[in-house]
C-alpha cells in the first residue's frame, strides 16, 4: 500500500518565544515491512537529527530569536508491505525483556493487575491478545478530548473513556502485569471510514508460538492486527518516549495547538 501522508503541527503564543527546543519524532521507522520514497520536515529553526535509544530517527529542533508561532510540517510517501497476522519480520536490537518494564504511564494498578488477569488467562497467543484490545475498547470508551497525554492506564480505566494512547497504555500495563513484553508504537493510519484520527497509536507484543517467536502488531483501538495501512514512527516504552513533538519553550504567554494529519492510501506495485 503507498500512503500519502502530510502532518502540520502549530504552535501560537500570545506573547512572544525566545527560544524553543523540540524533540520531533516524525520520520518513518526503517524496517523491512515499509519503505519511504520521500520525507521531509520543514519548520522554521534549525534541525539536528539523531538516533534515540530504541532507534527511532528523531531531530532536535532550535529556534532562536523572537517568534509568535511554531509550525512544522512532515510529510511524504510511504509504502508498506502487507502483515500476516500482524507478524513483523524483525525482531530488533533489544531482547524483548527490555519491554517488560512499567512506566508511570504503565504501572500495572490492583485494578489493571485484575483485568488483565480476567482478560488474558492464558499465554499470549494471536486470539487472545485480540480479545483482550476488544475487552478494552469495551471498558474504555473512544472519545476524543476525555483525557490528557499524562493519563495514565490506571486513569483511563477509572474514567472509562480515551483515545488510541490510552488504550495503547492500558495494554501495554495488562501485559506488564504478565511479565509479557509489550512496547507502544506510534504513527499514522489511514482510517477508512472510521472518525478516528489519521494519527495513532498501537502496540507490538512478543509471542512464542508453535509456528512463530516475535513481535505481532495489535491496533488496540480496531482490536485488529496492523497492517499495510499503518505507517510506524517510533517504538518506545509508552507515549512519552515515542510521542511525536515533545520540547520546552523560553517565553509565549499562553499557548494554543492545532495538529492536522492526512493519510490517503493507494494500492502500489512498487
Amino acid at each position: 500500500m503507498l500512503l500519502t501522508i502530510r502532518h502540520e503541527t502549530v504552535y501560537r503564543y500570545t506573547e512572544p518565544l525566545t527560544y524553543t527546543i523540540q524533540q520531533l519524532r516524525l520520520s518513518p521507522r526503517a524496517e523491512p515491512q515499509q519503505r519511504t520514497l520521500d520525507w521531509r520536515i520543514t519548520s522554521s529553526g534549525v534541525h539536528h537529527p539523531f538516533n534515540d535509544a530504541f532507534g527511532n530517527l528523531c531531530h532536535m529542533l532550535t529556534i532562536t530569536g523572537q517568534h509568535n508561532e511554531v509550525r512544522i510540517v512532515a510529510e511524504g510517501s510511504v509504502v508498506v508491505a502487507p502483515l500476516h497476522l500482524g507478524r513483523l519480520s524483525q525482531a530488533g536490537e533489544f531482547l524483548p525483556l527490555v519491554f517488560t518494564v512499567p512506566t508511570q504511564l504503565t504501572q500495572p494498578s490492583p485494578a489493571i493487575i485484575d483485568f488483565a488477569h480476567r482478560h488474558l488467562i492464558r499465554a499470549a497467543n494471536s486470539d487472545n491478545l485480540l480479545a483482550l484490545a476488544t475487552a478494552i475498547c469495551d471498558a474504555v470508551a473512544y472519545q476524543s478530548g476525555a483525557t490528557l497525554v499524562t493519563t495514565s492506564a490506571d486513569d483511563a480505566l477509572r474514567l472509562g473513556q480515551g483515545v488510541c494512547q490510552d488504550h495503547a497504555h492500558l495494554f501495554l500495563a495488562c501485559c506488564h502485569a504478565l511479565g509479557i513484553p509489550a512496547r507502544y508504537v506510534s504513527g499514522y493510519i489511514d482510517p477508512g471510514n472510521s472518525d478516528h484520527a489519521e494519527s495513532h497509536a498501537w502496540v507490538d507484543v512478543w509471542i512464542v508460538q508453535p509456528d512463530f517467536s516475535g513481535w505481532i502488531s495489535v491496533d488496540v483501538t480496531h482490536a485488529r492486527f496492523a497492517s499495510d495501512v499503518y505507517c510506524r514512527l517510533a517504538i518506545g516504552r509508552d507515549y512519552d518516549s515515542a510521542a511525536p513533538v515533545r520540547g520546552v519553550r523560553r517565553g509565549g504567554g499562553s499557548e494554543t495547538l492545532s495538529v492536522r494529519v492526512n493519510v490517503t492510501a493507494t494500492a502500489s506495485d512498487q
